[in-house]
């Protein structure tokens, strides 16, 4: 059977579970803002049903969705160039994420890594929720027909598993309806670490706010966390082998160079045998360069929350102009009578 062609399209979210961090710019929004205006339709989306897959409080969860749309629409997200919206007003991805429950098998849904990580040992107490959402984000990807989804290494796992969920919905029914969505994994800053331990990755449930970069700190907070920030006795290597077993001298010069559009390389090369008494103050001098207009912003659109929901309603109109046929032609497809 001859495959379709797709339209080259992104798609990729961000869960309202708390504010955004340097790692959600650099790992994920600052990715979305350079692939917008190019080969591929892009849409993005505030996945707000996946952040009740544990319990949120109801004024929480309206002030975290309108702070992501916010730091997408101050990073440079262009509602006319992209379509922005929350999952929430768009049903089809509900309505999807039951029809691939059913199409997932519950060995898939075993070996997915980050509920493991979640539940902890806990499994039997958590909510149905949290070990199905792989299928739901599924859902959010091929309710769009997606070709290409951005992320980081970490959720490679459930793009695999959006494939596998269309090959085996085309099988099943002998039809070429889903595309096979290819994860798009790059960038020295995939996965930004934790500012006082290099070896965990940046998170906005940490201990300590010095860990970590939140987009909405001003210039002093920036320039302090980076100023404090955890190293090492050596100082900038030679060559970027030399940041082997140096998790926190390799974070700093992975966010360097991603905040600065450098490699690793052309970094080492230019700090080379410099100490962090020169590196951090120039971190943070380039960090509150590229971050302090976007807190800014943020507050901006903070500061009119009508702004934000008229924009999103208006995406979520554009993103069910796509999604509805797609769903219609599933429900017809599996044979249900509508």
């Amino acid at each position: 059977m001859e495959k379709p062609a797709f339209t080259p399209r992104v798609f990729s979210g961000i869960k309202p579970s708390g504010g955004l961090t340097l790692g959600n710019y650099l790992g994920a929004i600052k990715r979305f803002v350079d692939m917008q205006g190019g080969e591929f339709e892009t849409i993005y989306c505030v996945v707000d049903m996946h952040a009740v897959t544990v319990w949120q409080d109801p004024k929480d969860l309206q002030h975290a969705t309108r702070e992501v749309a916010a730091g997408y629409l101050a990073s440079g997200i262009d509602p006319d160039t992209s379509i922005l919206f929350n999952q929430s007003r768009v049903s089809a991805h509900a309505e999807l994420g039951w029809l691939f429950n059913c199409v997932a098998r519950v060995g898939w849904m075993n070996r997915m890594t980050q509920f493991k990580d979640k539940a902890g040992e806990n499994a039997e107490g958590v909510s149905l929720g949290l070990y199905a959402y792989p299928a739901l984000m599924a859902a959010d990807i091929l309710a769009y027909h997606a070709t290409h989804v951005p992320v980081g290494d970490d959720q490679k796992q459930h793009v695999e598993l959006t494939r596998d969920i269309a090959n085996k919905f085309n099988h099943d029914y002998k039809v070429n309806f889903f595309p096979e969505t290819t994860p798009v994994i790059e960038g020295p800053a995939m996965r930004v670490m934790n500012l006082r331990d290099g070896t965990k990755k940046m998170s906005k449930s940490g201990e300590s706010d010095m860990e970590r970069i939140n987009m909405t700190d001003d210039a002093d907070k920036i320039a302090k966390k980076f100023k404090k920030a955890k190293t090492d006795p050596d100082g900038i290597p030679e060559t970027v082998e030399g940041l082997e077993g140096r998790p926190e001298a390799r974070n700093l010069v992975n966010i360097y160079a991603a905040l600065n559009d450098m490699s690793n390389e052309a970094v080492v090369a230019e700090y080379a045998g410099a100490g962090w008494g020169k590196f951090k103050p120039a971190l943070a001098d380039l960090a509150v360069e590229k971050l302090s207009p976007i807190s800014t912003e943020m507050q901006r659109y903070m500061d009119d929350p009508a702004e934000i929901d008229r924009i999103m309603a208006k995406g979520a109109a554009k993103a069910k102009a796509i999604s509805t046929p797609i769903l219609d032609k599933t429900f017809d497809i599996m044979g249900f009578v509508r």
